[in-house]
């Protein structure tokens, strides 16, 4: 298996962690599951920075959304399955 682009903690999550530098729109990216080192291929719709979410479902604005099997905050604006997910449409909920 070569090296993921995208990490996913937990099957619950609906977002994965970019572990790359230079993620570039559309490239194909190898996903691996961190809970029990399965993997998927997912293709990224957007370029994404190194440490930034990239939603694994399509999500709307609303929705929660799950990070390494936890409540992170709510989507305040879509995106769709393989974009980048951030503090342009993704909220704490605490405010």
């Amino acid at each position: 298996m070569s090296a993921p682009q995208l990490l996913v903690h937990d099957h619950a999550d609906n977002v994965g962690v970019v572990v790359v530098e230079g993620l570039e729109a559309g490239t194909e990216m190898l996903c691996v599951v961190t809970a029990d080192n399965s993997d998927f291929r997912m293709v990224a719709r957007q370029a994404v920075p190194i440490g930034h979410k990239i939603a694994l479902a399509d999500l709307k604005p609303g929705d929660t959304v799950i990070k390494y099997g936890q409540d992170i905050g709510r989507m305040v604006a879509p995106a769709a399955r393989g974009e980048h997910v951030h503090v342009h449409n993704l909220k704490t909920k605490r405010w």
